[in-house]
């Protein structure tokens, strides 16, 4: 099959794919590989869009480890459909071509992989991302807005000059806020006391529902498009005011609710990437409490997974309390990864793609938040001079005079964020998808993996033996996953199940069902204190399990280990009674 999946790719890596687009590659997929390629749709958006699902990997309807990705929740963060397909297709590649090198990893890891089952969610909000695509408004989730009381006045975003676009209107006004670049011709800055204008006042292109003929509404990130996707999941949801963006209800949003729906029923699930648009970082757990706050193995993972992807995607990590909250010490609710790691026990992260700041040659603010707001005049200058030398001139957009039904004399164009800031250039985009697919490879290689390599028969004597089975996890990661997640009521401990057949018969019928425990892997995490230079020392048998019937024989013995958490694994013994001064023979399969 070499070759087959390059011939069937669409252009994901080299632009931004409409909602049919997206389907075409999905489905041009699932129709080319159907033994380990699966599409289907987990809901439909408010427009009648598919929320399409790519489930990959042979057997999908089994239970084993799995992993997800989804991308594109925000409207504005396209490129998170484009890495998510990104990772879709080197999976895809994995079974379909044998001398794929995974990203250059070891033949054992891509067996490893290849027992995982993934998940991608390519675009989580396909109308809003539709209408950033069309019209280039502003949307942070869904271009609906179901709140009953708007006869407030307020901004609606609609193209005001004709050029399909809606993005941005000045206004000159001895009162405002902006003046423009005398470097870059179009680019607006931050009014300081020494300019001598003109002065403008920047507003959405668009126009003012319920105007009184005079006031002015402040512009608002919401104004017509009421909520955040990323802040209407059920971990730690509140309310506005309290929250914005927060929706009606927990998942009041179909995309939301359909996401829940779906993985809830899927406790195999242990890592997750939440694909997002910009900044250059990914983003932790804890998003609610400090860094002594976590399960120190937790961190201990968190950090190995933070090498990676320093080391393969190029972006830090940073924590979600510490470095991503926009008000100190306020959390933000409702967030997806927050759920995925609380509620479903993941090792979850978002993925703030694109470095912008790296580009533009920022040094590092701590805390990380701080780049999207404290920028300087000189920075801002720095990223219109960019522009226009390395993105083709595609963000800062010349400004065209027009007459606004209700503004009168006002000019529209300015900021287009589409490519280059809320997104890579479309040249940079390849290299995006290819280190973060490098990245999430070795995330989902932590699988844990639980098997059972031998079966010994011990005679008794009067037709009785002994059956112990050797139960192994030689995964990276605990049956349980995460230590935070040990007491989730769908983490069930693993359970050993012996049946007898073809005339076998275990003596003691009520052994047959018995808890064994979570099985520990063999990963401790980075510098979680297992491998101090003063005391290097391996764990007993942790990852390890031995357990015995006795059997009233011949016939066989099926020895399951199960639990939702991975699934099952099973090995049969054949008992044949010994000749005379021989041993009884196991044949296991």
């Amino acid at each position: 099959m070499t070759g087959i999946v390059t011939a069937l790719a669409r252009p994901f890596r080299q632009r931004f794919l409409s909602h049919q687009e997206i389907t075409d590659q999905l489905e041009a997929w699932a129709r080319a590989f159907p033994d380990f390629v699966r599409l289907q749709s987990i809901g439909t958006t408010v427009e009648g869009r598919a929320l399409h699902l790519l489930t990959i990997g042979r057997e999908p309807n089994r239970e084993r480890p799995s992993v997800w990705v989804d991308g594109n929740m925000h409207a504005t963060e396209l490129s998170g459909s484009s890495v998510a397909l990104a990772i879709a297709e080197d999976f895809i590649r994995l079974h379909a071509e044998p001398d794929f090198d995974a990203q250059s990893l070891p033949p054992h890891v891509r067996d490893a992989l290849r027992r995982v089952r993934v998940y991608v969610l390519p675009r989580m909000c396909p109308d809003g991302a539709e209408a950033v695509l069309t019209t280039g408004r502003y949307v942070r989730s869904n271009p609906r807005d179901r709140r009953p009381n708007v006869h407030r006045p307020r901004w609606i975003s609609r193209d005001m000059d004709g050029d399909g676009l809606s993005l941005l209107m000045r206004k000159e006004d001895p009162s405002g806020e902006f003046v423009e670049s005398r470097e870059t011709p179009g680019l607006m800055l931050p009014r300081e006391l020494e300019d001598v204008g003109p002065f403008y006042k920047v507003f959405p292109e668009g126009v003012i529902e319920g105007w009184d003929g005079a006031t002015i509404p402040d512009p608002y990130f919401l104004g017509d498009n009421d909520t955040d996707l990323n802040r209407n999941f059920p971990w730690s949801w509140a309310p506005e005011p309290e929250q914005e963006g927060a929706g009606q209800y927990p998942t009041s949003e179909p995309e939301a609710r359909a996401v829940v729906d779906f993985v809830t029923k899927q406790p195999t699930i242990f890592a997750w990437l939440n694909l997002h648009t910009f900044g250059g970082c990914y983003i932790r757990p804890l998003g609610n409490a400090p860094d002594r706050k976590m399960e120190p193995f937790d961190l201990a993972v968190f950090r190995q997974v933070a090498q990676w992807g320093e080391e393969h995607g190029g972006y830090p990590t940073v924590s979600g309390f510490e470095e991503f909250t926009y008000e100190p010490d306020k959390p933000l609710h409702g967030a997806l990864a927050d759920y995925a790691y609380h509620q479903r026990g993941a090792i979850a992260l978002v993925c703030e793609l694109w470095d912008l700041f790296a580009q533009l040659g920022f040094k590092r603010k701590k805390p990380f938040v701080d780049h999207y707001t404290q920028l300087t005049r000189q920075e801002l200058e720095s990223l219109g001079q960019w522009d226009r030398t390395q993105n083709q001139s595609r963000i800062v957009r010349p400004w065209r005079t027009i007459e606004h039904p209700q503004l009168g004399h006002v000019e529209a164009g300015g900021v287009d964020p589409r490519v280059g800031m809320s997104n890579p250039p479309l040249e940079q985009l390849p290299e995006v998808c290819a280190r973060q697919s490098a990245f999430f490879l070795r995330l989902a290689a932590l699988t844990p993996h639980v098997t059972i390599p031998e079966i010994t028969v011990e005679p008794l004597g009067a037709g009785l033996f002994r059956v112990s089975a050797t139960i192994t996890n030689d995964g990276y990661l605990p049956t349980h996953v995460l230590d935070s997640a040990r007491n989730l009521p769908f983490n069930e401990a693993p359970t050993a199940v012996a049946t007898a057949h073809h005339g076998a018969e275990l003596v003691d019928s009520k052994s047959a069902r018995r808890a064994i425990g979570h099985i520990d892997g063999w990963g401790r995490g980075r510098f979680g204190g297992s491998f101090a230079l003063f005391f290097q020392r391996s764990r007993g048998t942790v990852s390890r399990r031995v357990e015995s019937w006795v059997v009233r024989g011949p016939g066989t013995l099926e020895i399951r280990v199960e639990s939702c958490r991975f699934g099952a694994v099973s090995h049969t013994v054949s008992i044949d009674m010994p000749t005379p001064g021989a041993s009884p023979t196991a044949h296991g399969h």
